[in-house]
């Protein structure tokens, strides 16, 4: 999976990577988009919006022809809930509230064919490899797949350790608005309990040797040493641009 092992490149550089999630609109121009504007991956969200797996399916092909990571983010993280989101041919998996090292082992059972897992391969997914035996998916699609669990949780900030050095983890990651809300500060991005959180993940996956995932405002995240960048979703980004825009041209107009 070349994308996947380009993105894994540019994490193990420490090289600032940049995406976007895609929630609101999901379309082959939105990657066209991407590509052009230099963006190193996409998410397909499908924990809030279903987008409908033939659409997914089409992206995730078009990431793979065109050498752009598609990460793709399931409703859930159940082995069967895994093995149908590989089926449709991500190179990627953002996996929801995450709380143990526990749940990554189910995952993994989904994710890998046997013997690791109980994966039954499938779907578009397949046109990764040329050849179907156990060896070619393992060294082709399993090594290089990009895994990156959200602690959202307290329950899984007690466990961020384990969960940050578990061998699937690619790179840690952090919901924070449901993080904030699910320590009584929703959403209070700058309250000390969130701040000091935020701290302990980043702090886990360092101990672990991994990347750490956040999604919020670039210029901020940049500044506060993040490489690992989501800089948000597409359509809110536009409607805050358009806001700007808009309210500097009525300055200068008026």
């Amino acid at each position: 999976m070349k994308p996947a092992i380009h993105l894994r490149e540019r994490l193990n550089s420490d090289q600032l990577t940049l995406g976007v999630l895609l929630t609101q609109a999901l379309s082959l121009e939105l990657l066209e988009i991407a590509i052009e504007a230099g963006l190193d991956y996409v998410i397909v969200d499908c924990e809030h919006f279903d987008h409908g797996a033939t659409r997914v399916a089409e992206v995730c092909a078009f990431g793979r022809r065109a050498g752009l990571a598609v990460i793709l983010r399931p409703a859930r993280s159940d082995p069967d809930s895994i093995r149908v989101a590989m089926d449709l041919g991500p190179c990627g998996l953002l996996l929801p509230m995450i709380e143990s090292a526990a749940q990554l082992d189910g995952v993994l059972q989904g994710a890998y064919m046997p013997p690791r897992g109980r994966r039954r391969p499938g779907g578009p997914g397949n046109r990764w490899v040329r050849q179907y035996d156990y060896s070619v998916f393992k060294t082709e699609v399993e090594d290089h797949l990009i895994v990156i669990p959200q602690v959202e949780s307290p329950e899984g900030l007690k466990n961020s350790d384990a969960i940050a050095a578990h061998p699937l983890t690619t790179a840690l990651g952090v919901g924070p608005f449901d993080l904030s809300a699910n320590l009584g500060v929703c959403w209070q991005p700058d309250h000390p309990k969130l701040c000091e959180a935020l701290a302990n993940l980043r702090q886990s996956a360092a101990r672990a040797g991994k990347p750490f995932w956040m999604i919020g405002d670039s210029g901020q995240l940049t500044a506060q040493g993040y490489k690992f960048i989501c800089m948000g979703e597409p359509m809110m980004l536009l409607q805050a641009t358009l806001a700007r825009m808009v309210s500097q041209l009525r300055q200068h107009g008026d």
